[in-house]
Parts: structure tokens; sequence; C-alpha cells
């Protein structure tokens, strides 16, 4: 069956180009990145697997560790990484697993037969603290992702955790948001004392609030 948005994510250990580790054991009570990428040696994935290398910072100021996945073995990891860091400016910063066994791809249903019966496809999971799996992307082998969006997932995954509010169509960190419908007004009044911008009964654009 495959993976939903509040399943917990499936534990397993596994080699990577970092040494062997165990899933939730390595990110603890950390959010999570696990992505998978098709295959090492080529062209769009050198391209996504070094722009999150140089983006890294970002994801670590936010808590969250960083986890990649093919179907290529570690040695072909490590002898790939060289040619990140050779066009792309920065070598792979966080580990890769060993995928080889498809024991991972299969667990997390990266491979889509239909789309291709060996390759994993570009698939991305949000995990949080507590192993949940928050937040899923998708995309085929020709469409590299938008690390950007990846990172304005997690801000508004962390935000509306902490704040009853949920988060705009385009929203980046610092937008105004929206009250959830099941605050009341009374209850609105008590966490929004400023006031809010009522468009709708439903529609309460506030300001955002701090984390």
């Amino acid at each position: 069956m495959a993976l939903r948005i509040g399943d917990e994510a499936p534990n397993f250990q596994a080699d990577t180009t970092e040494g062997p580790v165990d899933f939730h054991q390595w990110k603890g009570d950390s959010w999570a990145i696990l992505f998978s990428h098709p295959k090492d040696f080529t062209p769009v994935c050198t391209t996504e697997l070094g722009y999150m290398a140089r983006v890294k910072d970002e994801f670590d100021k936010r808590n969250v560790k960083i986890l990649a996945v093919s179907v290529d073995s570690t040695e072909d990891h490590k002898a790939w990484s060289k040619d990140i860091a050779e066009t792309q400016g920065t070598a792979p910063n966080y580990p890769i697993i060993d995928g080889s066994d498809r024991k991972v791809p299969d667990l997390y249903d990266m491979i889509h037969p239909n789309a291709n019966d060996t390759l994993t496809v570009r698939s991305v999971f949000f995990i949080d603290p507590n192993n949940k799996i928050r937040a899923q992307i998708t995309y085929p082998a020709s469409t590299g992702r938008n690390f950007d969006e990846i990172l304005r997932v997690i801000d508004s995954l962390q935000l509306t955790d902490t704040v009853k509010v949920a988060t705009p169509a385009n929203w980046t960190d610092g937008d105004d948001v929206i009250i959830v419908p099941a605050l009341s007004t009374e209850e609105a009044k008590e966490r929004f004392p400023e006031g809010w911008d009522e468009q709708k009964p439903y529609l309460r654009v506030v300001k955002q609030p701090a984390r």
C-alpha cells in the first residue's frame, strides 16, 4: 500500500556515503527530507543534488536533516559526487543511500512501473520529529525539482504546527496567513488581539505571527 500523509515513515537500516544509518535513530527529533533521484551520472540529477548541497544551510536552520536515495551503489554515489562538485560547485554534503538492493525505494514506493520499472521517480517525503509523513511531492524523471518550494513547504508545516493558521496560495515566510475556520471568533480575538481582515466569515487574513 502506498504511503499517505499522516502515516508513520517506515524505519530502515541502510549503507550510505556517510556510513550505515538507522533512519529513525539518525533523524532523532529533527525533521527530515527523504528524496529520491532516478540515477547517478545523469544530467538533471546532477543539478538537483548540487543545488541541494548549496542550500543545505537553509535546511540546517530549520532543524531538517537531508537524506537522498537512488537505485545506485555507494561506490557510484561517491564517484558521481566528484562530477557534481566539478559542475555544480558543491559536492553532496548529506548522506546518499545505497539503493542498489531496492529496499528503501520499494519501502517508500519510489519506483513507479508505469513510468519505469527499474529507476526511482523524483519523490520527496517531508517527515516530522514524530516520524510522521507530513507532505509528499512526486516529479517525473524529466522534471527537475524546485528546492525553494521544498523549503517553503517546510516553513508552512513548521509555522502551522505552532500557530492556528493556514498558509494561502503562493505564500512565503513573512506573508499574511489565514486564521483556520475551526478557530472561533472569540478564540481568534485572544490569539490575534491586533485584529484581522475578514474578507468572508471563513476567510480571515492576518499578519503572520512569530513562530
